[in-house]
């Protein structure tokens, strides 16, 4: 029974004995009969009221977090291991003059026996027209001597990007054919400094940008003819269906590419790499389960000439964004194994991809060279 309705009599008195009733027709009464149980009832209102707006946002949660818990167990394929096709994102110390010859050697000494085939030496970014000047990248050439000479089997990609203006008025703007003309440009003068390849990194660029896919053919015809790999950066894949749109309109940020998306870009490029972290989620278990289906996701449209490589964090910031303490290596690189072992356990084109080299800690690598490279 309930609280207010125990603490009336069950004998109604006469209507005029009740103090604030309200006659109705047909000398009944409608709704409650005093101020104490209009008060009552606005209080059960609003209490159900909460109780079905928490079910409505708790229950989805929930079911989500389950599901990447569950997508986080499971048996790992043998040989999902390195295909000596990993990469790691190096910073602009490289080519501006702090990292010397003998930065390198150490350099050699702590890739030997790992399966890093690529450096994405930052060397940008570029400007907002897309124009690179020689100024940022100074020490470039003898960086890429060094590197040939004490780890001939490495290559040396240009890292280039910018922040795109896709959500507020600043930065670099794909829809201009001018500016898409001089970062192809750029890269020729990039690629005749002596790198082995380019590497772009362009944020936050919004699933289905044409423009964007405009610029990749045509920087693409220009490093075939150079005989070097075109790599690219990209966002992550819906982890629900079309959730990009969804986050786009009640955010302006949609995060998230559509995997129809990230397959006509990975069609594009010789090489991609997801930016499998900054995932904002709160558990371990649930970012490698997060990114075991990130994984999936990837190769499930990735073209078996494409190498695909999924992001390591090789970082501890704490955002909202990002959790250090859940956003592992030993999770990243679980999930990892676990999403190749249940999609395409024997494919070739694949690897990680360690960001970064300057906040990376001895137990970063550790976990990486026992959990993937062994």
């Amino acid at each position: 029974m309930d609280r207010q309705q125990s603490e009336h009599p069950t004998t109604e008195p006469e209507p005029a004995e009740q103090e604030g009733s309200v006659p109705a027709e047909g000398g009944g009464e409608a709704g409650p009969r005093t101020d104490a149980e209009r008060r009552a009832r606005r209080r059960r209102l609003l209490r159900r009221t909460a109780l079905a707006l928490v079910l409505l946002l708790v229950v989805p949660v929930l079911g989500a977090a389950l599901a990447l818990r569950l997508n986080y167990t499971g048996d790992l394929a043998e040989g999902t291991h390195t295909r000596n096709r990993d990469a790691i994102w190096l910073g602009h110390a490289w080519v501006d003059g702090r990292k010397k010859d003998a930065d390198v050697k150490v350099l050699a000494r702590r890739l030997q026996g790992t399966g890093i085939r690529d450096l994405y030496v930052h060397a940008g970014p570029l400007e907002h027209d897309g124009t690179l000047p020689a100024s940022a990248y100074p020490r470039a050439r003898r960086l890429i001597a060094a590197v040939h000479r004490e780890i001939p089997a490495v290559r040396v990609q240009a890292w280039l990007g910018d922040k795109l203006a896709t959500e507020d008025d600043d930065g670099l703007r794909l829809s201009r054919a001018a500016t898409r003309e001089a970062v192809v440009e750029s890269t020729r003068r990039i690629l005749a400094t002596g790198f082995d390849g380019a590497h772009f990194d362009l944020e936050p660029l919004h699933s289905g940008d044409r423009n964007y896919l405009t610029l990749l053919d045509a920087l693409h015809r220009l490093t075939c003819a150079h005989d070097a790999p075109l790599s690219v950066a990209t966002h992550q894949i819906d982890p629900l269906p079309a959730i990009h749109s969804v986050a786009g309109a009640l955010t302006g940020h949609p995060k998230w590419w559509s995997q129809d998306f990230f397959g006509e870009v990975a069609r594009r490029v010789d090489q991609i790499a997801v930016m499998s972290y900054d995932t904002a989620m709160p558990l371990e278990s649930l970012y490698g389960g997060y990114v075991a289906q990130q994984t999936s996701l990837a190769l499930e449209v990735t073209p078996p000439g494409t190498d695909l490589l999924m992001g390591l964090p090789f970082f501890h910031d704490n955002t909202v964004g990002h959790r250090a303490a859940a956003e592992t290596v030993p999770a990243a690189v679980r999930g990892v194994r676990l999403g190749l072992s249940r999609t395409d356990a024997d494919r070739a084109a694949f690897g990680v991809a360690l960001y970064v080299d300057f906040a990376a800690t001895e137990g970063d690598w550790t976990a990486y060279e026992e959990g993937w490279v062994r």
